[in-house]
C-alpha cells in the first residue's frame, strides 16, 4: 500500500496564513486506487480574490476511486462538466469552464485562450465558490517541484478512468524508456476561416472550445491526448495521458470509462458574481512557453 502526504502554507489574499495542511493520501485497495485529499495545493497558490476571481481557497473533502487495472473503452467519452483526474498533489485537473456565449452551449469560452478572465494564477489555476482551488491547464509549480526544472517524464496524475497522466515530457519513443525526452505536441489546431452565422462573430481564433479540430498525425498525441508506451511506473507499457502547452491543455476525452466518484453532483461551478471581462482571445489565461516555465 503505497501513500503520500504533503504539507505546506499558503497564501490566502496576499498573505502567509496558517491553513490546514495540504494532505493527499493515494493507495490501491483491491481492485482500486482510492485518492483522498483535501485539494490544498503543495505550492504557493495566486492571490485570491482577485479582479476576475472573487473566491478564496478552502480545504475540500474529496475521496475519488479509479480502477487499478484500467480498460481501453471500444470508444471514446467526451468529458462532461466535472474533473478530468485528480493530481499527484490532490489539486483536480479541471479543463472546462461554466462560461458560454450568450448562455448557448455550443459556444462554450475555452479558459486558456484568455477570452474571458477568470483570474487564473500562473499555475493555470483559480478557485470555485466552494473554495476549490483546481487546475485548467499545465500545473506550472506541481511540474517544476516533480522535475526540479529539468525536462523529466513525470507521473503528474490519475485521470479519472484509471489511466495515469503525464506531461509535458516524453519520449521520442515510446515504446524505448531510454531514448530522448521530447516535448509532446497534441493534435488539435484551430479551424480555418469563418465560424457559422448565428455564431459569435469573427474568423475561428481559439476562444471558443468548439474553435479546434483534431487532426490525426499533426502531432505526437491521439483525440485523447494520449498514447501507448513504457513510462518509469509501467515499464511494460500503459496508455497514459498527457499536459500539453497547447489546446486541449488537459484531455477533454477519455479512453477508458470515468469512475462515477468524479460525477459532479448540483450545479456546474463558476467562479461567482460579476466582474470578468470578456475579451477577443488574448488574455491572462495564455500559457507560458516552457522556457518561462523552467526559467531559474
Amino acid at each position: 500500500m503505497n501513500s503520500s502526504l504533503l504539507s505546506l502554507v499558503i497564501l490566502l489574499g496576499g498573505q502567509a496564513v496558517s491553513a490546514q495542511d495540504s494532505t493527499v493520501r493515494i493507495t490501491v485497495e483491491g481492485e482500486k486506487r482510492v485518492i483522498e485529499a483535501n485539494g490544498l495545493p503543495d505550492h504557493e497558490p495566486g492571490r485570491f480574490p482577485n479582479r476576475g476571481n472573487p473566491n478564496s481557497i478552502s480545504p475540500q473533502s474529496y475521496r475519488y476511486t479509479v480502477p487499478a487495472k484500467p480498460v481501453v473503452a471500444g470508444a471514446p467519452t467526451k468529458l462532461q462538466m466535472q474533473s478530468f483526474g485528480i493530481a499527484v498533489n490532490g489539486v483536480p485537473f479541471d479543463p472546462n469552464a461554466a462560461e458560454w456565449h450568450d448562455d448557448d452551449r455550443t459556444w462554450q469560452y475555452e479558459p486558456m485562450a484568455g477570452g474571458i478572465d477568470l483570474g487564473v494564477d500562473k499555475h493555470h489555476a483559480h478557485v470555485q465558490p466552494t473554495g476549490a482551488y483546481h487546475y485548467h491547464g499545465l500545473p506550472t509549480g506541481l511540474i517544476i517541484r516533480l522535475t526540479e526544472g529539468k525536462p523529466k517524464l513525470v507521473l503528474v496524475g490519475w485521470a479519472a478512468d484509471g489511466f495515469p497522466i503525464y506531461g509535458p515530457w516524453g519520449l521520442t519513443d515510446p515504446q524505448d524508456a531510454k531514448s530522448p525526452l521530447v516535448k509532446l505536441d497534441s493534435s488539435y489546431r484551430v479551424k480555418s476561416g469563418q465560424r457559422p452565422k448565428d455564431s459569435p462573430p469573427g474568423k475561428y481564433d481559439g476562444t471558443f472550445v468548439a474553435d479546434y479540430e483534431y487532426v490525426a498525425g499533426t502531432g505526437d498525441l491521439d483525440e485523447c491526448n494520449g498514447r501507448f508506451g513504457v513510462t518509469p511506473e509501467f515499464p511494460d507499457g500503459i496508455y497514459h495521458y498527457y499536459l500539453t502547452d497547447s489546446f486541449p491543455f488537459i484531455p477533454r476525452l477519455f479512453k477508458g470509462t470515468p469512475d462515477p466518484s468524479f460525477a459532479r453532483r448540483g450545479p456546474p461551478p463558476g467562479v461567482g458574481p460579476p466582474g470578468r471581462s470578456k475579451g477577443k482571445g488574448k488574455g491572462k489565461g495564455r500559457p507560458p512557453s516552457l522556457g518561462e516555465l523552467f526559467r531559474p
